[in-house]
């Protein structure tokens, strides 16, 4: 590569998070930033960045979208037989990790992750517009295939049978929900003297808080 990465740089101008600005209630916190991404960020404002364990002990990442928060958990939905799933099986502790360029925001949550029950899965998956309840269903997701044009006719055969079908929740489909233990906001500030404050749930069901050095 010829490119001169180390030239790339920026200095980050939008806001501070001072303790007075982060509260005492990391969810609070969360839902605001959210919100202001949403505003903000055009692009997959609710994409985070799954990481998990494998039974090797050796990490994996992978971008997945946010799609309910409710008290302390944070919510996707994927293949259950897919390597994430796998992985999650052996090992439910995760992070998550979400990163907002233009507001020089990231937000990371490490916590457990368990499946959510039957019927919120279920709930989910019908309100999916029929191509992505369509390819969840035909999708062996993390298994080697032949070519693309098998998903293609797998589909065009499901979507032939199913036109005038509600198409059920695959068994092996549904949602996770991750139950945070930690989360920690960063705001880029400029000279790269970041602002970082953690809240971490103790023993009590409390949440500490703490800023640490950038």
């Amino acid at each position: 590569m010829n490119r001169d990465l180390q030239s790339l740089r920026r200095d980050y101008q939008f806001d501070d998070l001072t303790e007075e600005k982060a509260g005492s209630d990391p969810l609070a916190l969360f839902d605001a930033w959210l919100d202001q991404a949403i505003e903000i960020c055009p692009d997959d404002p609710t994409g985070m960045l799954l990481s998990t364990v494998d039974k090797e002990n050796r990490p994996h990442c992978r971008t997945v979208l946010l799609k309910q928060r409710d008290a302390n958990h944070f919510s996707f939905f994927t293949n259950y037989e897919s390597d994430k799933g796998e992985d999650i099986a052996l090992n439910p502790n995760v992070a998550l990790t979400f990163f907002w360029p233009a507001l020089s925001r990231q937000v990371r949550i490490e916590g457990i992750a368990q499946k959510v029950s039957r019927e919120v899965s279920e709930a989910y998956f019908a309100t999916r517009p029929k191509g992505s309840q369509l390819a969840a269903s035909i999708s062996r997701q993390s298994q080697d295939i032949p070519s693309r044009d098998v998903l293609s006719k797998e589909f065009a055969k499901l979507e032939q049978e199913y036109q005038d079908k509600d198409l059920p929740c695959p068994d092996n489909w549904g949602g996770y929900s991750v139950t945070a233990t930690s989360i920690e906001f960063w705001q880029g500030r400029p000279s790269r003297l970041h602002d970082r404050i953690v809240f971490t749930l103790n023993e009590s069901g409390k949440w500490k808080v703490v800023r640490k050095a950038p």
